[in-house]
């Protein structure tokens, strides 16, 4: 076994494989470039190298570097993790003529199946089953519209050298087939350097189902069952879960042998997965075999009650295979669901930004989290904006979504959006929950994904009014009485106004104290809430319904973590009139309403924030500050005066 190892890679995956190399007593060599020199693969591994600038072909893409730092590390093997140098033949081979050892498999079996027309030639040998289609090289326009014509609509059309869903289109109709050609050719060219592509029969309502395998160097191959990667957007693996659901033994050893002879086609070794699609009827097809670790590994680990990092490296090291394939048995259900800093509202458009608060499940025997961040990180947009992948296991799928689901729930995370709240919607589907699963079913079930389908009831909104009062008197630090944001007024407790903005909507509630807690009028709706909030979280009676959590409120936005995740931002309109207020030299009113009293002289000096007036508005009391230190020149309304939204109340001149 090896001494010391140097993980080409980043984030979460380099912290999963620092896991099981601490685990195992192996010294790890981290490698990092400008954006992630304080990043906590850095601050895990037992020593660290600078590689580059922040952009990935300037560091983690550098293959030279890369093996510079390896050997002045005295690192003995290399671990490329996925992505970056994972594929890539070319660097296998530097590695093995530098006398490296490249955790990985041969970089034959990576030449073999990194290209998908060339694999799907050597798996038509093999006799592995294939989609019906055309892998050729001849690429005229004219001939590939006629084999997807002959093919029979719908024809996918791919690139040969691509992944993750670039260089993908669907053609419903031979009018269509050129145009989304030529367009899935200059997407492959941009993303991949070759815009060579191959034709092939579309499957209707397809899974996508892959079959992790392993090999040695004794010449052992074993498959650890079948992972569903069905649920994707736009081609990219949003959940996955092991086993697959609905998988018959017959269907699972029919694909397991396909794997393995997939695998013994190219004189596989180490880790490596072979994708299928499966059409309804049970038929299923070769897709492409990615020669590496997958994102989705987590899951078959907790079925099968394996380390596949621990397999690499054992086999990496020339040892055999850990386990026979009669020894592999499944054990429960797992679903896995990646945490993205990500606005999936917003087209999926990634977040960057610190992550200023970020709270994660308690990892136990039933979830697991990988994450490649911690509270204070920042998710820059040089890199996947990862945060984490949340792993649950059960006995059954029915218990382990039921994990999932609570996990997901108990994600904080502020200072990026996230697709956490999407999540939690998408694992309740009715789809997902029944396993009617197929790569459609974002696309079929969009109308319950919609944000808006989840909007807040009243509860949410006197809720987000209690903890935004609450948040006032947290952060108020003026002794006057005045400012005191306790409500105590001489003729009784005061309400406040307050107004908060979700989504596409704004409403104006009313907060009044009680002796056990709040009043809150939203709209007709009276509903008391009864309770303790403060900055270490929150227990309220709402009605019949206890609700527990806590809440970060960041400037004018309220982030609300409980039975929902819920974010609104706050509409201060006295602090609205005193922003506008920091350009003029007068002071307006805030919103229509009666002043009640004067609380200085014309001529007065006074410092920011003390108290100037007081207004009544929707039978709330608002007290206006000063701007900033300076002098009250003179009032322009009295006591009893009624005032317009914007009537300018206080000449005021700032010194």
């Amino acid at each position: 076994m090896f001494n010391k190892i140097l993980i080409a890679n980043r984030g979460e995956i380099a912290c999963r494989v620092i896991a099981t190399c601490r685990r195992l007593g192996i010294a790890t060599v981290a490698v990092y470039s400008d954006a992630d020199r304080d990043a906590r693969h850095v601050r895990l591994a037992d020593e660290a190298i600078h590689i580059g600038a922040a952009p990935a072909t300037e560091s983690y893409l550098r293959a030279e570097v890369i093996l510079d730092a390896a050997r002045r590390s005295g690192a003995q093997a290399i671990h490329p993790g996925y992505g970056f140098l994972s594929e890539n033949a070319g660097f296998a081979r530097a590695c093995h003529a530098a006398g490296i050892v490249f955790i990985g498999p041969p970089a034959g079996a990576i030449d073999a199946m990194g290209d998908k027309s060339s694999a799907k030639a050597l798996m038509q040998t093999a006799n592995v089953p294939l989609t019906p289609g055309y892998h050729g090289e001849r690429q005229e326009p004219e001939f590939l519209r006629s084999q997807a014509d002959a093919i029979g609509y719908p024809v996918l059309i791919k690139a040969s050298a691509g992944g993750g869903g670039k260089g993908m289109r669907k053609v419903e109709a031979s009018a269509e087939f050129e145009a989304a050609l030529a367009s899935c050719q200059r997407e492959a060219q941009a993303s991949f350097g070759n815009a060579h592509v191959l034709v092939e029969k579309y499957v209707e309502r397809p899974r996508h189902i892959e079959i992790q395998v392993f090999g040695d160097s004794h010449g052992n191959v074993v498959y650890l069952f079948e992972r569903d990667c069905s649920v994707q957007r736009r081609h990219q693996k949003v959940l996955e879960e092991a086993p697959a659901p609905g998988m018959t033994a017959e269907r699972r050893a029919a694909m397991g042998k396909a794997a393995t002879d997939a695998a013994r086609a190219v004189g596989y070794v180490g880790a490596g997965t072979v994708e299928f699609i499966a059409g309804p009827d049970g038929d299923f097809y070769f897709m492409e075999m990615n020669t590496r670790l997958q994102v989705e590994h987590p899951v078959t680990e907790l079925i099968t009650g394996t380390d596949l990092v621990e397999w690499q490296l054992r086999v990496a090291a020339g040892q055999p295979l850990p386990k026979a394939q009669d020894q592999l048995q499944i054990h429960g259900h797992a679903i896995e669901a990646r945490l993205y800093a990500e606005d999936a509202d917003r087209g999926f458009l990634p977040s960057t930004g610190t992550l200023r608060h970020l709270r994660l499940p308690q990892p136990s025997a039933n979830v697991r989290i990988d994450a490649g961040v911690e509270q204070g990180d920042a998710i820059t947009p040089y890199y996947d904006p990862m945060i984490a992948k949340l792993i649950v296991w059960d006995v059954d799928r029915d218990r382990a979504l039921q994990r999932m689901q609570q996990a997901l729930a108990q994600c904080q995370v502020v200072g990026v959006t996230t697709n956490a709240a999407f999540l939690r919607r998408l694992v309740m589907t009715d789809s997902f929950r029944t396993a009617n699963l197929d790569t459609a079913l974002i696309e079929r079930e969009r109308d319950a994904l919609d944000i808006h389908h989840v909007a807040a009831g009243d509860n949410d909104w006197a809720l987000a009014a209690v903890l935004a009062v609450a948040s006032d008197e947290s952060r108020s630090s003026d002794v006057s009485p005045w400012a005191i944001a306790d409500s105590w007024r001489i003729t009784g407790h005061a309400a406040r106004l307050v107004t908060l903005e979700h989504l596409d909507q704004r409403k104006q509630l009313q907060v009044r104290d009680s002796a056990n807690g709040w009043h809150v009028q939203v709209g007709d709706a009276s509903i008391s809430v009864t309770g303790k909030a403060n900055s270490t979280g929150y227990a309220l009676q709402l009605g019949e319904r206890l609700q527990r959590g806590n809440a970060i409120r960041e400037g004018n936005t309220l982030y609300v973590f409980g039975n929902e995740q819920q974010r609104f931002n706050i509409h201060d309109p006295v602090a609205e009139a005193d922003n506008n207020n920091d350009h003029g030299g007068s002071l307006l009113a805030p919103m229509p309403g009666r002043v009640v009293t004067l609380l200085v002289q014309p001529g007065s000096t006074v410092s920011r924030g003390t108290p100037l007036l007081v207004m009544e508005a929707m039978k709330m009391e608002h007290t206006l500050q000063a701007p900033a230190d300076g002098t009250v020149q003179g009032f322009r309304a009295k006591a009893g005066d009624q005032v317009a939204d914007g009537a300018v109340l206080v000449d005021f001149e700032a010194t």
